[in-house]
């Protein structure tokens, strides 16, 4: 699967979600705290530019 590109819309850290606008135009993904691929505390910060996969999650 190949990586897209986007933005972090917005993340709340206490909930442990948010979402990213891809940079391709399509809608904006929901992101888990347990995807971020990261050492240490997983959070994002708003307009931060990310490199992601889409998954299919349980919902």
């Amino acid at each position: 699967m190949s990586k897209i590109k986007g933005n972090v819309k917005w993340f709340n850290e206490s909930k442990g979600f948010g979402f990213i606008t891809p940079e391709d135009g399509s809608k904006d993904v929901f992101v888990h705290f347990s995807a971020i691929q990261t050492n240490g505390f997983k959070t994002l910060a708003e307009g931060q530019r990310v490199e992601f996969e889409i998954t299919n999650g349980a919902k």
